[in-house]
């Protein structure tokens, strides 16, 4: 997914929400500024369907929801679309659209946002309390780089290879193989 600045205008948190539910497409908000998010390719979204449904398998039964991109995330003084979302427990949200308490977050690295998904987005992943694990999922070869809560202030990441691999999610008690992730996924192929 590219992210794109529009006018440079300060908005205030409730200029964005305004102004992103009239819209038709999807917008994210850092410190003042929109962002407009412009559709991510085949692949991409085929693996984060993939990662949805996997996902949703492997927590079947529990209380927990699995949804895609059009859930906003709100964070300190940001609102973002991840690519895939887990809440476990009661969701906690603002006007039915905008989650405050995801479990897992899920972004599909792309070319044009791996740096920011690993860069700032990240940065302000880690200030919800209420997430566990943080998933980078590569697209060019079968990697997830999963960062997992220890504690407050500490992440441990555990990188993932090979479509052999199982994922672990420790705290939901959940496996998932990297299979599930590229399901159709044909690699060495051009986008």
């Amino acid at each position: 997914m590219v992210v794109i600045p529009l006018r440079p205008h300060r908005w205030t948190e409730e200029e964005y929400l305004a102004f992103d539910r009239a819209s038709s497409g999807k917008h994210e908000y850092y410190d003042g500024q929109i962002y407009d998010t412009v559709g991510a390719s085949f692949r991409h979204n085929l693996i984060a369907a993939n990662a949805h449904f996997a996902l949703r398998s492997a927590l079947g039964g529990r209380s927990c929801f699995v949804l895609q991109s059009d859930l906003r995330v709100a964070l300190s003084n940001t609102f973002v679309y991840p690519d895939v979302v887990v809440i476990c427990g009661q969701p906690q949200l603002i006007e039915q659209d905008t989650l405050l308490n995801p479990t897992v977050i899920v972004e599909v690295l792309s070319p044009s946002t791996e740096a920011h998904d690993r860069g700032t987005k990240w940065q302000r992943y880690q200030q919800l309390e209420s997430l566990q694990d943080y998933l980078l999922i590569a697209q060019n070869a079968p990697k997830v780089e999963h960062f997992t809560r220890q504690n407050a202030h500490q992440w441990l990441l555990t990188i993932y290879e090979g479509l052999d691999a199982v994922l672990t999610l420790p705290k939901l008690n959940a496996n998932l193989p990297l299979s599930a992730f590229y399901t159709n996924v044909t690699f060495g192929e051009s986008e």
